[in-house]
């Protein structure tokens, strides 16, 4: 009787958490190697748990079909039992060595059956843990709109609106129904262990039933993955997309529609307001004109917490360094900046050395000596100018709470007085910029802060933006400081 060929019918459902990659494949290792011999360890001890071993069950014994053949010849002979595998890496433990014989015993020995996709997720949040600067992420806010589609009055004028309430499998059950007549994909929902975010990965591939199959190595790109982050209780989320140039077996698809990075993200994008949305309760997401690096620097600046849209010279109350509030009107609960800095005189007077020097003061010298004559010409100069900075960049000091790695600013006016007139009524219709600046660096509002500090720029005249007051990392502005349009 001729065996019956297998038929592969089209389908909508999302791609399987145990949908399985070949041990074989080379990328696995790539993607494996990215965490620690520890990190390792604690998802194989996880993976080998009671309670989750029969989602990640190991290679025993039983399970070989060869009866013994060609394990003799393997270096990680199957084992009889689990607790045999938590064993052998409890041993792994103890002793000391390289994250590499971990990753040949997985791949070779306890999981040679091949690595699920939600394993492979869950490698790649943990990394994400263990380095949360290591994906570049947008802040887009999440707010009510009407039935015909504008921004609803009850949810500006109550913040708690703007948070819906979300059930897991029906969030997720929604967000499929959206993406799936678009694109084939995998969900992994989890929850991060070091900060108060819920992480989202989304897989996206082509059609599983094309023919010929595609490589495994397909499921390791990572320039198919993005990133949704929920923050607890607040109105934003967070995208990202990890920036790779993919795999070799994949390299001619990554031109498609449905794998474009920025086609991906707009995809997600319009999904999530959808699936979140409920019954008389619909949202939309807007872009906030901020991007960074650090998802400590997002939850500070678009976050739960009390320093939220308060930074730069603002953050003097949400840090609670003063009594009282800047819309308070009566004089007494505020402080001038003046009474502000005077808290730290007894600290100066505490710096200065046995000959009375001052610690903080400029050094004395050759190299110095057109520095020294501006200060002896009007000694208040430096206390003026630092007085100054403190007032518009608030108590961040020289590291900021919420560092930004990258600041684009692109200017509309142009250089030439008569061009410049006939944008000024209109400045949407300029829709080149005249010049366009990016400040990169570890913390570039600090940066921007000590050329303040040294003279170089005048804090005074500072637009807010430069100052870290808007929270923005991204800016269109217009007749210097003014600005005109945001992205995100």
């Amino acid at each position: 009787m001729a065996r019956s060929k297998s038929i592969r019918a089209p389908t909508t459902a999302s791609l399987p958490s145990d949908l399985r990659i070949p041990s074989a494949t080379s990328s696995l290792v790539k993607s494996f190697g990215k965490l620690t011999r520890q990190a390792l360890l604690d998802l194989v001890f996880y993976w080998l748990d009671d309670r989750n071993v029969q989602s990640f069950p190991p290679f025993l014994e039983k399970d070989d079909v060869d009866k013994g053949e060609e394990d003799e010849l393997s270096p990680y002979p199957a084992e009889r039992t689990i607790d045999d595998v938590r064993n052998a890496y409890q041993d792994l433990q103890v002793r000391r060595g390289g994250k590499r014989e971990v990753i040949d015993r997985i791949f070779e020995g306890d999981w040679r059956q091949g690595i699920s996709l939600r394993q492979l997720a869950m490698v790649d949040l943990r990394y994400m843990d263990d380095h949360p600067s290591s994906l570049r992420w947008s802040a887009l806010e999440l707010y009510r709109i009407g039935a015909d589609g504008s921004p609803s009055s009850d949810a500006s004028a109550e913040m708690t609106a703007c948070i819906p309430r979300v059930h897991t499998m029906t969030f997720l059950s929604s967000l499929q129904q959206q993406i799936s007549p678009l694109v084939k994909a995998h969900y992994h929902l989890a929850r991060s262990n070091v900060l108060p975010i819920t992480f989202l990965r989304i897989f996206v591939t082509n059609s599983p039933y094309k023919h010929p199959r595609q490589a495994p190595e397909m499921l390791t790109d990572s320039s198919r993955v993005i990133y949704v982050a929920f923050p607890d209780s607040c109105p934003f989320i967070y995208t990202s997309i990890a920036s790779s140039t993919g795999s070799k077996a994949s390299a001619s698809s990554t031109q498609a529609i449905a794998t474009d990075p920025r086609t991906l993200q707009r995809i997600v994008r319009d999904a999530v307001p959808v699936a979140l949305s409920a019954p008389q309760k619909r949202y939309s997401l807007k872009a906030t004109a901020l991007t960074a690096k650090s998802l400590q620097a997002l939850l500070a600046l678009r976050g739960p917490g009390r320093s939220n849209r308060a930074a730069g010279a603002f953050s003097i109350f949400a840090d609670a360094v003063v009594e009282g509030s800047p819309l308070d009107p009566r004089p007494s609960s505020t402080v001038s900046p003046e009474e502000y800095m005077n808290h730290g005189a007894d600290r100066d007077k505490e710096n200065r050395d046995q000959n009375g020097r001052d610690l903080d003061e400029e050094p004395t010298g050759p190299q110095s000596s057109k520095r020294a004559r501006e200060l002896n010409s009007d000694p208040q100069i430096p206390k003026k100018r630092k007085l100054a900075v403190d007032s518009r960049f608030g108590t961040s000091g020289s590291l900021s709470s919420a560092p930004l790695d990258r600041f684009d600013v692109r200017l509309l006016d142009s250089p030439r007085a008569d061009e410049a007139a006939e944008t000024d009524d209109n400045p949407a219709e300029q829709r080149e910029p005249a010049v366009s600046l990016t400040f990169a660096g570890s913390d570039v509002i600090s940066g921007i802060r000590k050329l303040a500090e040294l003279g170089i720029v005048d804090s005074e005249r500072m637009p807010s933006w430069m100052t870290g007051e808007e929270a923005v990392s991204v800016a269109v502005v217009h007749r210097g400081g003014r600005v005109v349009q945001d992205g995100g």
